[in-house]
């Protein structure tokens, strides 16, 4: 029996990777330009102006300073729904209100990113704040189902088992991260109505921030795994889209600003580049990846 390091092994070996185009070695860290996960965290109603610098978010600023700043990066929309749309579709599918899914005029159907990052062998999932069962599509408390894209696909809402599975209250986001395989490659997160800042100070909303980030920062899929972490906001003002967006963990570039305008297509494209996924609409096709935002 040829042992493992003999010629004929490694000659094989570099073979069937140069032809698979596997990543070596198969587990542990990935190389770095590879994205294993990315997290998206989208808050609430702020513009850029009312965040940066301000003594009531000190938390985001800190991570802003450490990590990478979109520094002129725009929602695409107003009110929120149609920005969470183009989020997550390309597209804000018509919608330009705060409707209710239930509303049969008020469904979005598109191809979303969770259709395309399932097409390509990846997983995905959906926390809600507050939502007090899996796949709901009505305000509850101060979980609003207006911050819940994934609710007005009817791609993901048609598939009850599907929907049950993938669009979860935030809580069981604890077991995902456990392990650096538990949680899904793709992951949107909406704080409640409070912790969002829509409803409650900044100061509140940095506060929440400053709870969750670091510990999803610490998690085996951020530590072991190179990672992204997104956290941008929904909208602006009513006068001022100009809105935060920072990208932390261990595939985000440090101590870096970028003055490129981007928006929530630029993100959206961002993904799809990391992953070889094909562009949604041409709204994302033709908006400028964020790349040097990236190690």
């Amino acid at each position: 029996m040829r042992r493992v390091g003999s010629p004929g092994t490694a000659a094989v070996l570099a073979l069937v990777l140069l032809v698979a185009g596997c990543t070596w070695p198969p587990s542990g860290p990935a190389r770095a330009g590879t994205i294993d996960h990315v997290v998206i965290i989208v808050m609430e109603n702020k513009a850029a102006s009312r965040i940066l610098g301000a003594d009531d978010a000190p938390y985001l600023n800190s991570l802003a300073k450490d990590f990478a700043l979109a520094a002129n990066y725009h929602a695409v929309a107003r009110p929120s729904l149609p920005n969470y749309i183009a989020l997550t579709s390309g597209t804000t599918a018509g919608i330009t209100s705060n409707c209710n899914p239930r509303a049969g005029s008020c469904q979005a159907k598109v191809r979303t990113i969770a259709d395309e990052v399932t097409a390509s062998g990846r997983d995905w999932r959906m926390y809600a704040e507050g939502m007090p069962e899996p796949c709901l599509a009505e305000d509850a408390g101060r979980y609003v189902v207006r911050h819940n894209p994934f609710m007005y696909y009817p791609s993901v809402t048609d598939n009850r088992e599907l929907c049950a599975d993938r669009v979860v209250p935030l809580g069981w986001l604890d077991d995902d991260l456990k392990t650096g395989s538990s949680l899904p490659d793709y992951v949107f997160i909406t704080p409640d109505m409070c912790s969002d800042t829509h409803d409650c100070p900044v100061r509140t909303g940095d506060d929440w921030l400053s709870r969750q980030v670091p510990r999803i920062l610490r998690s085996p899929a951020f530590t072991t795994k190179n990672s992204l972490l997104v956290v941008t906001y929904d909208e602006g003002s009513k006068s001022n889209n100009h809105i935060v967006t920072v990208f932390a963990g261990p595939a985000a570039r440090k101590g870096y600003t970028s003055d490129t305008r981007y928006t929530h297509y630029s993100l959206l494209r961002t993904v799809e580049d990391a992953w070889g996924l094909d562009p949604l609409t041409d709204n994302d096709r033709n908006a400028d990846g964020m790349a040097e935002l990236l190690k």
